[in-house]
């Protein structure tokens, strides 16, 4: 009784030190789980698990053991019970097939047989110091009975953290083939599971007779470990999902740690023969072909299978959760083959021609971005027909600012036509180009080149333009490029996608842009570290700051906010001043260069210039927002602002009062986002020490701050405005797609040869590169 007490002590103080505690449990499951489904057909994608509402999990031994395989790992098992009875707490019906009892058993029986020895031994030599002494092998089936009492009030006392209640259900595989015991089992966890109780299950060890090999039955499982007990189970109750927790990632199709293997994302029915199986766990009695032949059996009764790691650190916490949210974990049993080639596949595909794009000649790439150029005006008709399908469906779904960036029209595919043009000779001057040349010594040249950064994913919301945009910065790089779109435009973005394909197989390199509209999570690409080198958002705000959290592995470039300021100073001019004012604002709301905020001098209030300003934004309809300063001056005040961060993206901006430019740049420093900033005055001191001093990407003089864009630069076309302050800053176009390389040209030479007793030495002599020189 003092054990039980001690044991359910500590997990009280384990559970109370992490982040989640009963109530915010209970809290969290007020959202209830209500999707009843008709069970006999498996899901066929990850985003339908959501709809599970009966599951089991499947706790292999090497999940639920320590590493020296005596005793229970109780962290990892403290957080994955966590998860199960959040989901329980949803609605949810949970079942667990666990492992344990034998490591619980001999960590047991040691402590026994060793205190024991100790006993004797003193008993018989009448001394303190004891001989060393060695415990014998343990019997598996002696260590399950002592172990299944410890381990089912482990389980009582953590679920009962959680308000939970569990019932312990021992089986045997004779229990599934006398049919008056399954009927009794299968209505013993009905009533269970009625009851809103977690069953937890496992076999018989005490008593189970060694597995016999081959020994299924037509069309049956036979229990021979807990894998089969698990699919055996998942069918008979009409389980929606089955996961089965491990100490691999998910099934691969070669062994884990071998220099080819690849974790499998989704496996069908038929795939076998291209797998290589590898050793089984260090514990436990099946192995990764055993999961997959219990996984298959399942997925063939209607449930649907994920294996996954339950040892992971990094995962453990969160794995079963992942899971149900449809979120890409481990590997997916499916029956339903996909249309088209998985994310993985079309990402090998990109990298494939993205290297051949790279290899042409610059005058190669710039045909195909004039080729792509003449199909946006020639097939304008079809584009425009597809993006108004896009714009009837998007209206009263979404806001106007992301309708706005919905919407093409004849005047922006002239206009993009134009830009790529542009592109397209400045194709000429990009993969290749020489940067240093330098002299390491006689007979031994450097040279720094520029190349391709590798594959890119670019992620945007509602503005189909971009894609045409993106996909010539792509292609004058030689990088190959992956495109997520919003749904939103998905008939625009495929009528593009299908004209830049078309562009790229005049050199045959169609496959190097690739357009993912397979069901992929946003978070799910951003773990591709080993397939994509970089990521560039275009969209809200929330989505750049989304990614930058999810892709911990790849870098990010761009900007989260696009809060953009123009400054009036007190000598600034009364029709520049105005004309600035309005096109920042007011010619594209929605755009992340427009003015969020306008800085005005103290010295301009109640001034003919201040109440020009103030009459042009109410012509426009532009909703003003009073910056605490501002709302002081005043008697009756606008809308106060509830924030000096806002980005509106409509036809709304804050004003507020500075006493000086000084003041407007420590306002700009302090509530800015370092993308563009503007200073309207006619002192040109004034002016440079504006634009010396703010710290942002783009600075501009007596200019509206809708100049900050690629286009407008001259780049051609821009991925996007980044406000990093390494690599590209500012819009980003063909540089920003860049790298370099390192090419050492020599004779043999070794290091050896400049050491104290070489016969050379280090010359370092720059060589002159000619303007436009490639390598």
């Amino acid at each position: 009784m003092f054990a039980r007490f001690a044991l359910c002590s500590l997990l009280k103080c384990r559970i109370q030190r992490s982040n989640i505690c009963p109530a915010s449990i209970r809290a969290f499951s007020q959202a209830k789980f209500s999707l009843p489904r008709p069970h006999g057909k498996s899901f066929a994608h990850r985003s339908e698990l959501k709809q599970a509402k009966r599951i089991v999990v499947k706790l292999g031994s090497a999940v639920v053991t320590r590493g020296d395989e005596c005793g229970l790992a109780l962290g990892r098992l403290a957080s994955i019970v966590e998860q199960v009875a959040m989901l329980q707490n949803q609605g949810r019906e949970m079942m667990i097939v666990t492992s344990g009892a034998v490591a619980f058993g001999k960590q047991r029986l040691r402590h026994e047989i060793l205190l024991s020895q100790s006993v004797r031994q003193a008993l018989h030599s009448g001394q303190n110091q004891l001989k060393d002494m060695s415990v014998p092998v343990l019997e598996a089936r002696a260590c399950a009975a002592a172990g299944q009492s410890g381990l089912m009030a482990l389980y009582e006392a953590m679920f009962t953290q959680y308000s939970t209640c569990t019932a312990q259900i021992l089986v045997t595989n004779l229990d599934f083939h006398d049919e008056q015991k399954r009927r009794n089992l299968n209505s013993t966890l009905h009533e269970l599971l009625r009851m809103n109780i977690v069953p937890i299950i496992n076999t018989n060890d005490a008593v189970v007779p060694p597995p016999v090999p081959n020994s299924d039955l037509q069309g049956v499982i036979s229990i021979k470990d807990n894998d089969s007990l698990a699919a055996r189970l998942a069918v008979e109750m009409k389980a929606d999902l089955l996961i089965a927790l491990s100490d691999v990632q998910g099934l691969y199709d070669s062994p884990p740690g071998t220099d080819d293997a690849k974790l499998i994302d989704i496996f069908y029915p038929g795939d076998q023969q291209s797998i290589t199986y590898g050793t089984k766990s260090r514990v436990g009695i099946g192995g990764m072909e055993a999961k997959v032949k219990a996984a298959l059996w399942a997925l063939q009764g209607g449930t649907s299978v994920i294996i996954a790691n339950g040892t992971d650190p990094k995962v453990t916490g969160h794995v079963i959760t992942d899971i149900v949210e449809g979120k890409k974990v481990g590997t997916f049993f499916s029956e339903v083959k996909p249309a088209g080639p998985t994310i993985e596949q079309q990402t090998e595909m990109a990298r494939h021609a993205g290297r051949t794009l790279a290899s042409l000649l610059p005058e190669q790439r710039g045909e195909i971005i004039c080729c792509l150029a003449e199909l946006l005006t020639e097939k304008k008709d079809e584009i425009l027909s597809a993006n108004r399908k896009d714009m009837e469906l998007a209206t009263g779904r979404l806001s106007q600012p992301l309708i706005n960036r919905l919407s093409l029209s004849t005047a922006k595919l002239n206009s993009l036509a134009i830009g790529l043009r542009q592109l397209a000779v400045s194709s000429r001057n990009s993969v290749g180009r020489v940067l240093r040349r330098t002299r390491v010594a006689n007979n031994l040249e450097l040279e720094q080149i520029t190349v391709p950064i590798g594959v890119l994913l670019v992620i945007f919301e509602s503005r189909p333009d971009c894609l045409p945009q993106v996909s010539a910065l792509a292609i004058s790089s030689g990088n190959a490029l992956l495109l997520k779109g919003g749904k939103e435009a998905a008939n625009t973005n495929r009528i593009l996608h299908q004209l830049t394909q078309e562009a790229l197989s005049i050199h045959g390199v169609a496959d190097a842009i690739q357009l993912v509209s397979t069901r992929e999570e946003v978070e799910d690409l951003c773990r591709l570290d080993k397939m994509i080198d970089l990521i560039i958002p275009r969209g809200s705000s929330q989505l750049v700051r989304d990614i930058q959290k999810a892709a911990k592995g790849i870098p990010v470039l761009g900007h989260s906010e696009g809060v953009c300021h123009v400054y009036i100073d007190s000598e600034a001019s009364i029709d520049k001043a105005i004309e600035v004012v309005r096109d920042s604002k007011c010619d594209y709301p929605a755009a992340c260069n427009a003015m969020e905020t306008l800085l005005i001098h103290r010295d301009l209030l109640r001034t003919p210039i201040f109440d020009q300003i103030i009459d042009m934004l109410r012509t426009e309809q532009v909703k003003i927002h009073a910056g605490p300063r501002f709302a002081s001056y005043l008697t009756f005040s606008p809308s106060e602002v509830k924030s000096l961060r806002t980005e509106y993206g409509d036809l709304e901006c804050c004003i507020e009062v500075v006493d000086s430019m000084q003041d407007a740049v420590d306002h700009i420093h302090k509530y800015g986002s370092s993308h563009t900033d503007v200073i309207v005055t006619e002192n040109e001191d004034t002016a440079e020490q504006y634009l010396q001093q703010v710290d942002s990407a783009c600075v501009f003089w007596n200019a509206s701050s809708r100049f900050a864009d690629g286009y407008r630069f001259g780049l051609g076309a821009e991925v996007g405005i980044s406000t990093a302050r390494i690599h590209a800053r500012g819009p980003v176009g063909l540089e920003g797609l860049l790298t370099t390389k390192w090419v050492l040209r020599g004779e043999g030479h070794t290091v050896a040869d400049f050491s104290e007793q070489g016969s050379m030495k280090y010359l370092h002599e720059h060589i002159p590169v000619p303007q436009g020189h490639f390598n």
